[in-house]
């Protein structure tokens, strides 16, 4: 089971949380600007923002059991 803790964050998870806002609003800009919604590109460039995001902050909040004793 993965065990988060929240006094693991630094700098990397604000990195993580702005990446995950960021593919939010770029989605959000581009189909407001646009009008264009459905779009494998757009689509693309958010997942690859989102996740990159998540996957972040979970590598960034990770407790390692070996060392939390």
């Amino acid at each position: 089971m993965i065990k988060l803790n929240r006094n693991n964050l630094n700098v990397f998870t604000i990195i993580s949380l702005i990446l995950i806002l960021m593919g939010v609003i770029f989605y959000l800009y581009w189909g407001l600007r646009f009008g264009v919604w459905a779009d494998v590109g757009i689509y693309s460039i958010t997942i690859f923002f989102v996740l990159c995001g998540i996957l972040g902050t979970i590598l960034t909040l990770y407790e390692n059991p070996d060392t939390s004793k």
